[in-house]
């Protein structure tokens, strides 16, 4: 179990050159791009263009802020996502052109590699107690929005917005906010091709 703090994560160029991603987390542990088993991070869209193409990868996407973006795929389907939306699953080999809603936005994108990990986004909001546990290996804890506390087997510990609470299998969390706005993203992770 461990507390990122959203001061410590590194920020690095997208993989089509396009901006930047701030890396939440992703194992194994320093793993490049083209080798990681599951990859958690924050985009900053400032312009319309192309998504990166991920081969053999499983991709979620969530709008953190902003107000939102239309997603059109290459098999002709179409997606709008704003803040508040459900999160949106898709495969990261297809190809995708994202449109600005008027103005920029920054998105939660989470990606395990098909066939190795899956995952399941859930968008939760206050006001809670929430009790949490792993479905699978890992269960990620993203604070969106708000002031959260949880409380875990070392004592209570503030999580504010943009940071996150790794739990394995056999450890659980209770988390706590007051507001109906304050926002977090439960991400479950499992290993193997199916759950």
């Amino acid at each position: 179990m461990r507390i990122i703090c959203a001061a410590d994560c590194r920020v690095m160029p997208w993989k089509n050159g396009g901006g930047t991603t701030t890396e939440i987390a992703v194992a194994p542990e320093g793993a490049s791009l083209s080798d990681f088993d599951w990859r958690i991070s924050m985009a900053d869209v400032a312009s319309d263009g192309p998504f990166s193409l991920f081969p053999g990868i499983d991709r979620t996407l969530s709008v953190l802020s902003g107000n939102g973006i239309a997603l059109a795929f290459g098999s002709g389907s179409a997606v709008t996502l704003l803040p508040g939306s459900p999160p949106h699953a898709f495969a990261g080999d297809a190809a995708v052109v994202g449109q600005l809603i008027d103005g920029p936005i920054t998105d939660l994108n989470v990606m395990t590699r098909r066939g190795r990990v899956r995952h399941r986004v859930r968008r939760l909001s206050g006001p809670a107690p929430i009790a949490m546990e792993p479905a699978g290996e890992w269960l990620v804890l993203f604070v969106g929005q708000g002031d959260w506390r949880a409380e875990i087997a070392s004592g209570t510990h503030a999580l504010g917005a943009r940071d996150s609470l790794i739990i394995e299998a056999g450890e659980s969390a209770s988390l706590d906010c007051g507001g109906e706005a304050d926002e977090l993203y439960a991400i479950d992770l499992w290993t193997g091709a199916s759950r």
